[in-house]
């Protein structure tokens, strides 16, 4: 029975089992034209369906409850329903309506929430450090742990404090370290401790003639790891010094950096002068960081002493063979003028003239060079250790004067833009690569291999000749997988011992990996 004018239940089963359909089909036409239909389509589409159901509810049946069937078929309906829908969603994006309500709604959140944290200042993050970075501050902090002593600006050492050779690479270390990103704040109070350090160690002025000058201080000779830390090119002005009557006159009358902490702290002694050029060359590149107050006049002092003690006469004012050049020490028995005195030192007198554009400073690293590439430059492109008073030549390749040489050339290529000077600086990095292996430098001290690996990169930073920095990667490799303590010391020698220098030189070569090479110099 059924009441007037309603519908079946026979007819409601027909909207509802044809009304999806009808749907379906209306929407996939609309989708799939919607140049044509659009949003405006799948809104008529949707009508079909709404007729379907007003249909059933409009039915009025003696039955309490719609059959299973019909049940069923609606809930079919229903669902298949949503799921076209979604699927025209998809297919055509939301409702331009929507759209515009959703991002508005999106960017009144996001007004809200900044307006909230508006007073509550950003977090900088820390800037993330690189593997060698980690390492070399990891090498640096087992550094001071193991021989600094707190509060004076001063390492341990023989007989209580450390030489200044060891002293000037743990404050190159340090100034390297500083050059790594976020670094520079964390170590500035540090460098201010080696600063008022440092200067335990000037020696007093003397006159010429004057006692004052003893040659004691590093046992400067050791050519192999392994052997006392120390230079060669001074065994026979060691030796010499034991039965001269006049070992304790100094030949320079301009003040200088003892070789070990001066009196009345320290013995004090002869001042050597790669050790001072170390120093010079790392209170510039401080002065070039941040402006260190007495970096620059220490510098200049240095480069006046190295200066001054250019030599064309002999220790009885005869004539030299190759006249010139810098001596090993200022002490009076000394006989030697060598490449670490020279290269470096002009190394030093070019950063000098870059900062104070005083010519007298570029001249000196010309005459400096000049004079190395005339009397201890080998038919091999490498570079001998020194020359003595009678001429016979020192002829031992070590990595470090190679280095000294090729960063020297370099330097006054950039500054005078003599091409000639670059040519030179490749031609002895291309023979030393050859010489140097691996195998080779792991027999050196390390602080000869920092000095060499610092100055190859710097030079590669100008022609980025193969193989750029792999050598030193190379070796800090094996650094690490080799001679690394458990307490991150760096044991060299044999039996492998922990020394300041080699704990140093190690720092350096990994942050010198770490930054940039224009921080070099």
């Amino acid at each position: 029975m059924t009441y007037p004018g309603e519908i079946d239940d026979r007819d409601a089963r027909h909207h509802i089992e044809w009304g999806p359909r009808m749907f379906s089909s209306c929407v996939t036409s609309s989708v799939g034209r919607p140049g044509v239909f659009g949003w405006r389509g799948v809104r008529a589409c949707a009508r079909v369906r709404t007729r379907a159901h007003t249909a059933v509810r409009s039915t009025r049946t003696p039955i309490a409850t719609p059959t299973p069937r019909a049940t069923s078929a609606l809930v079919t309906a229903s669902v298949l329903t949503t799921v076209l829908v979604l699927s025209a969603v998809a297919l055509l994006g939301p409702a331009p309506g929507l759209v515009a309500s959703a991002s508005a709604s999106a960017e009144a959140a996001t007004q809200r929430q900044a307006s909230r944290h508006a007073h509550i200042p950003a977090k900088k993050k820390p800037p993330a450090l690189n593997l060698y970075a980690k390492r070399a501050l990891m090498a640096y902090e087992a550094m001071q742990q193991n021989f600094y002593v707190p509060g004076t600006g001063l390492y341990r050492g023989a007989p209580e404090y450390s030489y200044l050779w060891p002293f000037s690479q743990a404050l190159a270390a340090t100034v390297s370290l500083s050059h790594v990103t976020g670094e520079q704040p964390k170590l500035a109070g540090g460098l201010h401790e080696l600063m008022t350090g440092l200067g335990l160690y000037l020696g007093p002025a003397p006159s010429p003639g004057e006692a004052g000058s003893p040659a004691t201080g590093p046992a400067h000779s050791g050519e192999a790891v392994g052997e006392s830390s120390s230079e060669p090119g001074a065994a026979a002005e060691t030796s010499a010094s034991a039965g001269s009557g006049d070992a304790s006159v100094a030949t320079n009358d301009v003040r200088s950096y003892n070789g070990n902490v001066a009196p009345p702290v320290g013995p004090g002694g002869a001042s050597y002068y790669d050790d001072n050029e170390w120093v010079g060359i790392e209170l510039a590149r401080l002065y070039q960081l941040d402006h260190e107050a007495l970096a620059l006049p220490q510098a200049e002092q240095i480069m006046q002493f190295v200066m001054a003690g250019w030599q064309t006469t002999g220790r009885k004012e005869q004539p030299l063979p190759c006249p010139g050049g810098v001596p090993f020490s200022d002490a009076a028995n000394n006989s030697s003028r060598n490449t670490v005195t020279d290269g470096p030192g002009a190394e030093l007198a070019v950063e000098l003239y870059k900062i104070t554009h005083e010519a007298r400073y570029l001249q000196f690293a010309e005459m400096a060079y000049t004079w190395v590439r005339q009397c201890l430059l080998e038919p091999n492109d490498l570079y001998a250790d020194h020359i003595n008073e009678n001429g016979t030549v020192q002829r031992t390749l070590w990595s470090y004067n190679q280095g000294s040489m090729i960063g020297a050339g370099v330097l006054l290529y950039q500054a005078t833009g003599e091409g000639s000077y670059l040519y030179e600086a490749r031609q002895t990095a291309k023979a030393a690569l050859a010489y140097y292996p691996y195998t080779r430098l792991s027999n050196e001290n390390p602080f000869f291999v920092a000095v060499y690996f610092r100055n190859l990169m710097y030079l590669d930073s100008i022609t980025h000749d193969p193989p750029g920095n792999l050598p030193a990667r190379e070796f800090v490799y094996y650094a690490w997988q080799r001679h690394r303590l458990g307490d991150n010391l760096f044991a060299y020698g044999n039996p492998p011992t922990a020394e300041l220098l080699w704990q140093a030189a190690v720092v350096q070569i990994y942050a010198l990996l770490a930054t940039p090479p224009s921080t070099y110099f």
